[in-house]
């Protein structure tokens, strides 16, 4: 089995607190823990995001179809500015954002290119104002529509250097700092990827603030593709677009969008069994934790409680958050949760939401001898030590794996009781 990375460091865990002593350090998870400070209200600060993506320090992780460019799957690679010139010209940021909505044309196909935010660790080279770092932009290098040439160009110069844009699902074999900007920028990428036409009436949209919103414009230099498949054409001066509500009322303009899901270990009303379930496609005696989406107007412990009872048809009662992990599959946060059953509400069955395969209840001790040798990824082997039909159980890089390590770990252990 290859190494796993190692986790984020928790923030502020060597700082004493009175919530430090009470409820025990702070949980950080694999995709989190960015060394990046986001200042996301510089975004459209138009002096600041020109200046900062042209500063000689500044560094551009690169993606071709979501895959990021890097040096082996364990480190990511960066671009400079002269590299990515090519394709994004000098300076994609250098008019602002009404002059940009005033000039589109939906005929161009305008590179994507999204701030990231400040490296302060590194604080010589750019400032601005009291704002020291090495900035951090991502830029979708993926060929497509106008800027195939250009796009293939990048990288193939990319490759001559003996760098590779490390395919495949997930990508957890990234050291802990860089797999959370490489989380950050594949979600915002992906969302951009998967919202080029407005969602209040169909036309295409701009991507606007550095990458993080996107607009509909009033105007338009390009006419739309006819209904019989006509090429799109280019008019010497912008027709106005159909009425949309974006543009009234409301700002409400697309974002971004983060879909909270639950993701839980259940422990038996004794404390000495765990929940746990498997789906078909999984290998075999590979199990984890439940998990599943929150839906509208239900809080975090509904969703916990409803899902496992869907899923598993046991009951809960208490439940409380432990941890959360950034899961940018494509834009999730994963809440990571541990309930613990109802005395009359152990009882398995599988008949209302078919997706388990199967699910059990587990001793402890078995829970804590997987965690030893039997953790891995789905697609690789367990680890030193592991005996065919063990239980197997995800890596630490998985919030299920720290959700299970928590429980074995005494998480559940009486502690003292507020009195207020």
């Amino acid at each position: 089995m290859p190494p796993q990375p190692d986790l984020p460091d928790p923030a502020h865990h060597d700082v004493d607190s009175m919530l430090s002593r009470k409820f025990g350090r702070e949980v950080a998870n694999y995709f989190s823990g960015s060394p990046l400070n986001r200042v996301s209200f510089l975004r459209a600060d138009h002096g600041f995001i020109s200046k900062a993506l042209v500063h000689p320090s500044t560094s551009f992780l690169l993606f071709n179809d979501l895959a990021p460019l890097a040096k082996d799957p364990t480190v990511l690679a960066y671009a400079t500015h002269d590299e990515v010139r090519p394709l994004i010209g000098e300076n994609p940021f250098e008019k602002e954002e009404a002059e940009l909505i005033k000039e589109y044309n939906s005929a161009i196909t305008l590179p994507l290119v999204l701030f990231l935010g400040l490296d302060e660790r590194k604080k010589e080279g750019f400032e601005h104002g009291i704002y020291k770092g090495t900035p951090y932009f991502a830029v979708d290098v993926t060929p497509k529509g106008t800027i195939e040439k250009e796009a293939n160009g990048v990288i193939d110069a990319m490759k001559a250097k003996g760098l590779q844009f490390v395919e495949g699902r997930m990508h957890m074999t990234l050291n802990a700092p860089e797999a959370a900007i490489y989380a950050q920028a594949r979600a915002l990428l992906d969302w951009n990827a998967r919202n080029p036409f407005c969602g209040g009436c169909g036309q295409p949209t701009l991507s606007v603030n550095a990458g993080t919103k996107r607009v509909c414009p009033p105007t338009d230099y390009a006419s739309l593709p006819t209904a019989q498949g006509g090429a799109t054409s280019v008019e010497a001066k912008p027709h106005e677009r159909a009425a949309c509500v974006t543009r009234r009322g409301i700002s409400n303009l697309s974002f971004p969008r983060t879909d909270p899901t639950v993701i839980m270990a259940v422990v038996s009303h004794d404390g000495k069994r765990i929940l746990l379930g498997r789906q078909k496609r999984w290998p075999p005696y590979w199990y984890s934790t439940l998990a599943g989406f929150c839906e509208p107007a239900e809080s975090v412990e509904e969703a916990v409680r409803r899902e496992v009872w869907e899923e598993s048809g046991v009951l809960l009662g208490r439940v409380v958050i432990h941890s959360t992990q950034p899961w940018p599959y494509p834009a999730n946060l994963m809440i990571g949760a541990i309930g613990q059953a109802l005395p009359d509400g152990e009882k398995i069955h599988l008949e209302h939401d078919p997706e388990l395969q199967d699910a059990k209840w587990v001793e402890v001790d078995e829970v804590k001898e997987a965690l030893k040798v039997g953790t891995s990824g789905l697609g690789e082997p367990p680890g030193e030590g592991y005996k065919e039909g063990g239980l197997r159980l995800p890596p630490k890089t998985a919030i299920a794996n720290q959700l299970l390590r928590a429980v074995v770990g005494g998480f559940l252990e009486l502690k003292e009781q507020s009195n207020i």
